[in-house]
């Protein structure tokens, strides 16, 4: 009964258009006041979800991540990209992916990319004769590689949730991260020949160097958190500490960018995104709590095993029924709920859950900018000033490379374990 109301709930108030977050604590609590608990549980259990270590990390990565924006780092990021490939048919469009790629090993967030870079290159690109939708398509798929190369929040959160080394699935999302943006890349620039985009810039060695000089300290970052988490000089969670710190030293006194009199705007910005995020984390447990309490878990297990097939074709049911889930709910919610269903089947089957993870992350991001409710695509549509019906048209050719990238890895494990298993051996 608790599962029937639980579900129901969740699907009217979704389908009213109550954000994600609320509408898992109202189901939660309707579905508790039926089965006659106690709602205390909601209390306790939103507590323990973000009372963890490694979720410390969260706010120290987003916090590093508004100090470079706000430091100008971004714009060298972007002057370094378009020196690199801005001479490439439909050069603003890779020029947008490319960045994407440097800018995931900053901010670890898709909605930071998309907002940032979004709001810097979307108008270039209109400007420049690119139409709307297809710089909309671009900015929004390319931001779902910030997720994915290190450091990434889904990773940690993924991490927890499995009880794997976060420092593994680090690792593991740097070769499905560069081959996604490879891959819109390649779309960019069949669409670009087909539309008659244009380059920005001819190629110079000389002015890609001067501008590798300018945004070296930037790129160095990644190098310093991977490194640092790698070397065991310190965990996951103090690397967002350190990345915050050389963010700060980079923006107060390298470049001189950032004023004391920015600080507040920069805390209070970091501490709404880092609240929204939580909160969806804490209420995303409170949900997959009762799921387990009910049994649903062990429901989905024994669906799944009945099954006298392969195990990678069980992993492609889940992750058809995760990208599925994505058309309708935000990724973090999915990744919380459904983690801890489809784990306990993937270690049965003998499956890496450092490779799952990943493909799971991936999974969970083509959701979000998929329509109809595709945060990304949300996003950078509100940026150019469109309505989301209109990208949605072009976006599908980037989400089937996305997907096909996605298809790569499940298929071929040794694609995403391939430098986990250069540093962990054992």
């Amino acid at each position: 009964m608790m599962l029937a109301v639980l579900f129901i709930s969740f699907i009217v108030l979704i389908a009213i258009k109550t954000p994600v977050a609320y509408a898992m604590g109202i189901a939660s609590l309707l579905a508790l006041f039926v089965g006659g608990d106690s709602p205390i549980m909601v209390v306790t259990n939103m507590f323990s979800a973000v009372d963890s270590f490694p979720i410390m990390a969260i706010p120290f990565f987003i916090l590093a991540g508004e100090m470079m924006n706000s430091g100008g780092i971004t714009t060298r990021i972007v002057a370094f990209s378009r020196d690199i490939v801005g001479y490439i048919r439909g050069g603003l469009a890779h020029v947008n992916i490319v960045a994407s790629m440097f800018f995931a090993g900053i901010s670890g967030s898709a909605t930071a990319d998309a907002s940032a870079l979004g709001s810097m290159l979307i108008p270039v690109m209109v400007e420049d004769k690119y139409s709307p939708e297809f710089s909309v398509a671009v900015t929004a798929t390319s931001s779902t590689i910030g997720p994915l190369i290190p450091p990434s929040m889904m990773m940690i959160i993924y991490g927890v949730i499995a009880n794997v080394s976060i420092a593994e699935l680090f690792l593991a999302g740097i070769v499905p991260g560069v081959s996604v943006g490879l891959a819109l890349m390649g779309m960019s620039y069949y669409l670009s020949v087909k539309h008659g985009y244009g380059a920005v810039c001819s190629f110079s060695l000389p002015n890609i160097w001067k501008s590798f000089l300018r945004a070296f300290i930037p790129l160095l970052m990644p190098v310093i958190i991977l490194g640092g988490v790698l070397s065991g000089v310190f965990t996951a969670t103090e690397a967002g500490v350190v990345a915050t710190f050389y963010a700060f030293i980079v923006g107060k006194f390298v470049y001189k960018t950032i004023q004391f009199k920015d600080f507040p705007r920069i805390f209070i910005d970091s501490a709404v995104m880092t609240s929204i995020c939580l909160f969806v984390i804490a209420q995303s447990s409170v949900f997959g709590r009762i799921l387990a309490l009910e049994g649903f878990p062990y429901m989905i297990s024994s669906f799944l095993t009945s099954f006298q097939v392969a195990p990678v074709i069980i992993e492609l049911m889940i992750i058809c029924f995760i990208l599925m889930l994505g058309l309708f709910i935000e990724g973090i919610p999915v990744l919380i709920i459904f983690a801890p269903i489809f784990i306990p089947v993937i270690s049965k089957m003998g499956l890496d859950l450092v490779h799952f993870g990943v493909v799971l992350n991936m999974a969970v991001l083509i959701g979000s900018v998929t329509p109809p409710v595709g945060i990304l695509l949300y996003i950078c549509c509100n940026i150019a000033g469109i309505e989301v019906s209109k990208a949605s048209k072009i976006i599908w050719p980037f989400v089937g490379m996305m997907m096909l990238v996605l298809l790569l890895c499940i298929l071929l494990p040794a694609v995403v374990l391939f430098i986990p298993r250069l540093f962990y051996t054992g």
